[in-house]
């Protein structure tokens, strides 16, 4: 039998304190990153927006606070290179209850079973809007190449990998909306994109994150009006200008998208909005979901492609209004 040429690496385990001294001025710095904490999101499939480091909560200091992207809710990180211990597990609650988390994601590089029974219970006991994640962290090398880390899921929400959740009393049109998000959801991670998967909702709207806080996805269904939209709602007290800068750039932004979009400033209101809504469908009629989930998943990644860049460097300090 011929022997093979092909040469493999092997796979070595890489102390966390090899590379990170401290938590407080190695780790959380690091992890603070814009690019770390993508990574961090990858894992957990929220799009992460860093909001502050060491944030007072009470006579304690909470490692890392977040804004989901998509959502706008707090997400609240809390860093520990040892196995995970009681003190952590009180702090976190604690930092919980003081800054009214939405999720919260304990780091550490093992968990007792004592602890993830307690993070699987925190989720068992809590509302469906709280979510707490357990993540162990490794660090792995190939001879000598650089060191890469690795967060791994040990505890998570119960409906994180959930399709549907139903209640009696829900009326005929949320259950509808709620089976179409579900199936809408199946299509996002069947198919390759750059949107998230998001839990369905008995709505008629379904939002997802293009990068930063104040910037909303929207994806949007009217069963009476049979129409579907892909909305992008610029919020906050800079939405204005941000919608200027962006408007400036509305031949190039719709030559990219191939597509005409409604620019809607809306003077009157806080909020801007840039709209795409095709009339050929009706999101009741079930046997056209394939093609109506077609059209909002490629519609919804055009969005992000064109405007994502953009969003990111956005500064409202460089608009200058028009003249009349």
């Amino acid at each position: 039998m011929a022997e093979s040429s092909v040469v493999l690496g092997h796979l070595e385990t890489v102390a966390l304190r090899d590379v990170w001294p401290t938590e407080d001025k190695d780790f959380t710095p690091w992890l603070a990153q814009e690019d770390n904490i993508k990574l961090l999101g990858d894992a957990i499939k929220i799009d992460l927006e860093v909001e502050a480091q060491e944030k007072s909560v009470g006579p304690y200091r909470a490692d890392i606070l977040c804004k989901d992207t998509a959502t706008e809710h707090w997400v609240l990180i809390e860093n520990q290179l040892e196995p995970t211990n009681h003190t952590h597990l009180g702090q976190l609650v604690t930092y919980a209850a003081g800054l009214n988390a939405v999720t919260i994601v304990w780091i550490s590089s093992g968990f007792t079973g004592s602890h993830r029974a307690a993070m699987d219970w925190l989720n068992e006991i809590t509302p469906d809007e709280f979510r707490f994640f357990g993540i162990e962290i490794e660090l792995w090398r190939i001879g000598k190449s650089q060191v890469a880390p690795k967060f791994n899921i040990v505890s998570k929400p119960n409906d994180w990998n959930s399709r549907e959740r139903f209640k009696p009393d829900m009326t005929p049109t949320r259950q509808l909306q709620m089976e179409y998000w579900a199936a809408f959801r199946e299509v996002i991670e069947q198919r390759d994109g750059l949107i998230r998967p998001v839990a369905p909702k008995p709505q008629h709207w379904q939002d997802f994150s293009i990068g930063r806080t104040n910037f909303t996805l929207r994806a949007v269904i009217s069963v009476r009006d049979e129409w579907i939209e892909i909305r992008l709602t610029l919020l906050g007290d800079n939405a204005k200008e941000h919608y200027g800068l962006l408007s400036e750039e509305m031949g190039q932004i719709e030559c990219e998208a191939s597509e005409s979009f409604e620019w809607r400033e809306l003077p009157e209101n806080k909020e801007s909005q840039i709209n795409l809504r095709t009339t050929e469908y009706d999101p009741s009629d079930r046997d056209s979901w394939n093609q109506q989930h077609s059209w909002l998943f490629e519609k919804l990644n055009t969005f992000h492609k064109v405007f994502a860049p953009r969003i990111r460097n956005l500064s409202a300090d460089d608009y200058i209004p028009q003249l009349p």
